[in-house]
């Protein structure tokens, strides 16, 4: 299996108490299976990181899926390994304490200069040379004889001789020494000393029994590891690190308060004003970021979180956003020729959802095998009377139906699509970086040169002359710094940046704080959203001296608010304008509702006039045509 930076990894076991019909998300090259998405992209993202090691070959900087099939070759090429020179190479490895490529090396040699039984080679037979196999070596006094069979083009043995070694040729090397390391890192268990597996030590008669000073070279090892990385802490000046020092960044939970700690503010309390129950805003959160973050592949016009949670909680049935949510994906669902499209086949429905029939095609959906949760609500539905569903119910089908989009052949082949993009905009950007950096190395290369000649020159020049070039001097100096403020504020690297951020389809989690609760931040909402460590609850900060404030409260000295606190940094200008944007917004709306108040002790103000009810005049003008 491959390494995990170096180390073992672990998969994880299947979800327990699994129902052989339940849905879950399953990666293609390790068959995990998750119930939760997020956990699920989590771990995918993990594996398409390059920080896995090829266990067999050795290779580094892949992600998992490079290093399986790394193991893959590197297994094909140990299959190649010559059966008879398995044992004497076993022999040679067992119980070693040779790094890699020293042990590499001394086996590659002694099957250069030795004969063993097993090697095919050729020797001299009657004036002519013929190929063959050393039988068994014979020891004859202080001279060594070897007894061999002569091959035919099969390889079959034909005769037997005894032979001196100088009557021997070996016109190639039996093995690579790539090979070699290959066979090692397959056969072997651990590399200090080296230990070969069980079951090979038994089928080639290695022995198993540690040599006596085995216990002394561990432990010698281990001291030499320990005063070595020793002397490297004391050589940058640190602290005698026999000393108990705690070296921070630690777990956040095991952070003691300490005298030179510095003030952290008080934490601000979390908004939790949502017209949705609080143990479904992750539900009503993802369903959202799924119609922003595909809206255009969908064909789905862009709408604002608050109008989605305004529809959601209405009691009107045919309320066009909510139609619009449902036929768009009914219509990824059916293009995508899956179980559900094979149902409208079979009910020969129109594929045109119109607003009067919507819930004909969101009814079969419901009556799919493995929605019998819902099988109380349909009556309900069929009467017309959708509106009347409780928000978690609304909120529960949605879900269904976003879980069944993402595992569609077009939203699979979408996320693929933006992700190899963004992986080569990413490598521009790593080589954009490398350019500047070595043009700033010959920038400064130059300016000492030109430096050191006008010293020269200066030098050279009486006080009048001085004071002209240092007045050219100085001008110069100033034309830089004219051009320097010509230069674009926006640098390539921000233009890369922000072509990334456009690519990027899911939203990821900004960090975690010391209690292990997640911080959101969506695109097109102006909140930062923090969820619970178990889901069941949410908040959310809406302004820039509450965001402040969460900055100051984090500390530093924990692993995980220190990670959070870097990212809220990094994304801060973002943050801080999202937020302000909204309070702009809300206090333009606040605006809004006193004028159709006024208005209205004198004319009827009609609904839709209400800046709540803004979602009523919803229309998607990305809709096909």
């Amino acid at each position: 299996m491959p390494l995990y930076k170096r180390k073992p990894f672990a998969l994880l076991d299947p979800p327990q108490d699994l129902d052989p019909n339940e849905l879950v998300f399953q990666i293609r090259f390790t068959k995990e299976m998750f119930r939760d998405y997020q956990e699920y992209l989590k771990r995918l993202n993990l594996y398409r990181k390059r920080v896995w090691t090829c266990k067999t070959s050795g290779k580094t900087n892949l992600t998992y899926e490079e290093a399986l099939v790394s193991e893959q070759r590197a297994v094909e090429k140990v299959q190649q390994f010559p059966k008879e020179l398995m044992a004497p190479v076993l022999h040679m490895v067992q119980y070693s304490t040779l790094g890699i490529d020293k042990l590499v090396n001394n086996i590659y040699s002694k099957l250069q200069e030795g004969y063993f039984e097993g090697l095919e080679l050729h020797g001299k037979k009657d004036e002519s040379v013929f190929a063959c196999k050393i039988l068994k070596v014979l020891e004859d006094g202080e001279a060594t004889l070897y007894e061999v069979g002569w091959l035919d083009r099969d390889k079959k043995v034909t005769g037997t001789s005894t032979v001196k070694a100088e009557d021997l040729i070996r016109k190639k090397p039996p093995l690579s020494r790539h090979m070699i390391k290959v066979f090692i890192r397959d056969s072997t268990s651990r590399n200090f000393p080296w230990v070969v597996h069980e079951t090979l030590a038994k089928k080639h008669g290695i022995s198993t029994q540690p040599p006596e000073n085995f216990e002394n070279i561990k432990k010698r090892k281990g001291t030499e590891n320990g005063t070595m990385g020793n002397m490297k802490k004391l050589k940058r000046g640190e602290e005698n690190p026999t000393k108990n020092v705690v070296k921070y960044p630690i777990d956040d939970l095991l952070v003691q308060p300490s005298a030179d700690d510095p003030i952290l503010t008080k934490r601000p309390p979390l908004s939790t004003e949502f017209r949705v129950p609080m143990d479904c805003v992750g539900d009503f959160l993802m369903v959202w970021d799924f119609c922003s973050s595909f809206g255009r592949f969908l064909h789905l016009s862009p709408f604002s979180l608050t109008d989605f949670e305004n529809a959601l909680c209405h009691k009107e049935s045919n309320i066009v956003l909510i139609v619009e949510i449902h036929a768009a994906i009914f219509r990824l669902l059916i293009k995508d020729e899956g179980e559900y499209f094979t149902v409208m086949q079979n009910k020969k429905r129109n594929s045109k959802i119109t607003l009067v029939k919507w819930t004909e095609y969101l009814l079969d959906f419901l009556e799919m095998d493995n929605r019998e949760k819902f099988s109380s609500h349909i009556t309900t539905i069929r009467r017309g009377h959708y509106g009347l569903l409780e928000t978690h119910v609304k909120l529960g089908i949605l879900r269904e139906l976003v879980e069944e989009a993402l595992i569609t052949t077009d939203i699979r082949e979408k996320l693929d699509e933006r992700i190899e993009q963004q992986q080569a905009l990413r490598a521009t950007k790593r080589e954009e970086t490398r350019k500047k950096k070595e043009e700033q190395e010959l920038g400064k290369d130059e300016s000492e040169i030109k430096e050191r000649n006008q010293k020269h020159i200066l030098g050279n020049c009486n006080g009048k002359h001085k004071s002209d070039s240092l007045k050219g001097e100085h001008k110069g100096k100033d034309k830089d710094k004219e051009v320097e403020k010509k230069k674009p504020e926006e640098t390539q690297n921000e233009n890369l940046d922000r072509e990334i951020e456009k690519l990027s389809i899911r939203t990821s989690s900004l960090g975690k704080d010391r209690n292990y609760n997640r911080y959101w931040l969506f695109r097109r909402e102006g909140r930062l959203f923090v969820e619970s460590s178990d889901s069941k609850q949410w908040g959310y900060y809406t302004t820039k001296e509450e965001l402040d404030a969460l900055i100051g409260s984090l500390n530093q000295k924990g692993v995980r608010e220190r990670a959070l606190k870097r990212q809220l940094e990094k994304f801060y200008q973002k943050i801080s304008m999202a937020l302000e944007k909204r309070t702009k917004d809300i206090a333009q709306k606040i605006l809004l509702e006193e004028a159709v108040l006024r208005r209205s002790t004198r004319v009827r103000a009609q609904p839709r006039d209400n800046p709540n009810m803004a979602f009523l005049k919803y229309v998607n003008r990305w809709k096909e045509t």
